[in-house]
């Protein structure tokens, strides 16, 4: 046998000591329980996994300390299970196709790209794994098909008043890029010192890893981004606050039902465009319909989290 056999069964022999340690490392990592919400398991793999996801769709987090990472990996987990406990008391776990669909494009949009195959693509080079998704988004949007049933009734919205502000609307308008963190507390003080623990996160480690951190919305997991909102559209007390801003800068704390909001405003361009009345009313509503059922879910999830046993190991 010449050496270069012998160097090639080498090889092939510490390959498969690696894929054999490898593989048993894998599954020690599988078995290891991290902790129980109620009686949902969740292991390190599964904080592992959500870390890889939860970069995927926040590239920006990758910046932050891997513990740090895990940790927001770890609190989203937590959300998660306590939701799954909630809607598995329902006798629902289909979606509609169509719903279901907008919500995939909603995330691939937002990450900047164009279709629903290059977000296949973008999963599959990062080695994630899309059903694991589709049941985590599935999940999500009955949750939210529960809180609108729960709360539709609930919605307080004036169309008359809003189509007759949407006649007074200008012609030229600014759009806002904006960002936003969501959180509660139950008292004054600690909503104050929750507040310096945001600014100084935001001062250390930006405002997008500072809502992936701190935010309970559901836009958390992208870095709290709301996307272009046209002024018209804003409700006059927040426009109020962030007209005063600059690019890169944020709110100070505004109050809303069952929380605070900070929004920062990471753009601002001027659009032009013909009013079409029946149109724009139309987008307003559902607009301020999700505004609220966003607020529904927060007051909502914040309750039956009070009920839920969380154990760590």
């Amino acid at each position: 046998m010449n050496n270069k056999s012998i160097n090639s069964i080498k090889n092939l022999f510490f390959l498969f000591i690696l894929i054999i340690f490898f593989n048993s490392k894998v599954l020690s990592i599988e078995n290891k329980i991290i902790l129980k919400v109620n009686n949902k398991i969740i292991t390190n793999i599964d904080i592992y996994n959500e870390a890889k996801y939860l970069k995927a769709l926040n590239p920006n987090l990758k910046t932050l300390d891997e513990n740090k990472i895990l940790e927001v990996a770890k609190t989203s987990l937590i959300r998660e299970k306590i939701k799954e406990i909630e809607i598995s008391k329902y006798n629902q776990n289909e979606i509609n196709e169509k719903y279901f669909d907008n919500i995939i494009k909603s995330i691939y949009t937002n990450i900047g790209l164009k279709d629903k195959e290059e977000f296949l693509n973008y999963l599959s080079s990062l080695n994630i794994n899309f059903l694991t998704i589709k049941k985590k988004l599935t999940n999500e949007a009955i949750w939210n098909q529960l809180i609108y049933k729960k709360f539709f009734s609930k919605l307080n919205i004036d169309k008359e008043k809003l189509r007759n502000e949407i006649k007074l609307n200008k012609i030229k308008s600014n759009s806002y890029l904006l960002y936003e963190i969501v959180y509660s507390a139950d008292e004054n003080i600690k909503a104050k010192e929750l507040f310096n623990e945001i600014k100084k996160s935001i001062s250390d480690q930006g405002f997008e890893n500072t809502a992936s951190i701190f935010s309970i919305s559901a836009t958390s997991k992208t870095g709290g981004k709301l996307g272009w909102i046209d002024e018209n559209s804003v409700n006059k007390k927040i426009l109020t606050e962030i007209s005063k801003l600059k690019i890169g800068q944020y709110t100070n704390p505004i109050l809303i039902p069952g929380g605070f909001l900070i929004l920062s405003v990471k753009d601002i361009k001027e659009i032009e465009k013909k009013i079409d009345i029946d149109k724009e009313l139309t987008l307003r509503i559902r607009s301020l319909q999700n505004q609220q059922l966003n607020q529904y879910s927060n007051i909502y999830f914040k309750k039956i989290k009070k009920d839920v046993i969380i154990n760590e190991k």
